[in-house]
């Protein structure tokens, strides 16, 4: 067991209340660890051609092997690029969204480390069956919510959400094990119109005030950016912007129906 990337997993935790940042970087310690143990003797120049190397490999198999051991940064780069893919080449508006996200989550070295390989892999298709399984085993569903988030945030990147990107972004729900109201909801945050408001708080427009009182209530306790206050900041903006949208569809309603 590797207990200097769980010391500093953990005080990497302890700091930025990032579960995502704190695996990673156990797993980048892990790795310069096992390194470093194999060759005693290697000079840095051979280490550091040795870690070059590994970023240099042109299969899927060798990012296919790091999404394994739950590397999650590299898992949202492989589900980025299937939605920037979707519907036709990938757009410098959609790159720069992810790119800036990991500049706002991730150390600038290793942000464009993580930005170079991304070039890598927007080139190659791979199993979102396996990514998705990887990342369910190892977050629970009120994260595994906020990812499905940040894909539609890709994919409105450009202005605009083309269908091709929301079906795509389905199928990465589903194989997350997202439920199909959950889905609607969060799809509902990126579409402006009435009845979009009535499915962003979960009801049909059939219902009545009372129960479009009671469903915002029931949704602003549950989403409320308070109960995200211990993650990471990436889950609090995520939190914060769901919120906003549920007030802003409530808004909407009450307004078409002159509600008090």
């Amino acid at each position: 067991m590797n207990f200097i990337g769980i010391i500093v997993g953990f005080l990497i935790y302890y700091r930025t209340k990032s579960f995502l940042l704190a695996i990673v970087t156990y797993y980048i310690v892990n790795l310069l660890v096992k390194q470093f143990s194999n060759n005693p003797n290697a000079n840095n120049n051979n280490r550091r051609q040795s870690f070059q190397q590994q970023y240099q490999q042109q299969n899927s198999n060798y990012y296919q092997q790091r999404i394994s051991k739950n590397d999650f940064a590299t898992a949202l780069l492989v589900l980025s690029a299937s939605v920037m893919k979707s519907d036709g080449n990938p757009l410098k508006s959609e790159l720069n969204f992810v790119k800036q996200f990991f500049q706002r989550q991730f150390s600038p070295a290793f942000a464009q480390t993580q930005m170079l390989a991304f070039k890598d892999i927007l080139k190659k298709n791979f199993d979102l069956q396996k990514v998705c399984e990887s990342i369910k085993k190892a977050q629970p569903p009120q994260q595994r919510s906020v990812l499905i988030q940040y894909l539609f945030g890709i994919a409105q990147a450009d202005g605009h959400v083309s269908e091709a990107e929301v079906q795509t972004i389905h199928r990465i729900s589903i194989l997350l094990d997202i439920s199909s109201y959950e889905f609607e909801q969060l799809k509902a945050m990126f579409y402006k119109s009435t009845n979009n408001a009535y499915k962003m708080l979960g009801i049909e427009k059939s219902a009545t005030n009372d129960e479009i009182k009671k469903s915002y209530r029931k949704l602003a306790v549950q989403n409320h950016p308070d109960k995200f206050a211990q993650m990471g900041e990436e889950y609090q903006i995520a939190a914060k912007e769901k919120f906003q949208k549920i007030q802003d569809a409530y808004e909407t309603i009450k307004k078409e129906r002159g509600m008090n």
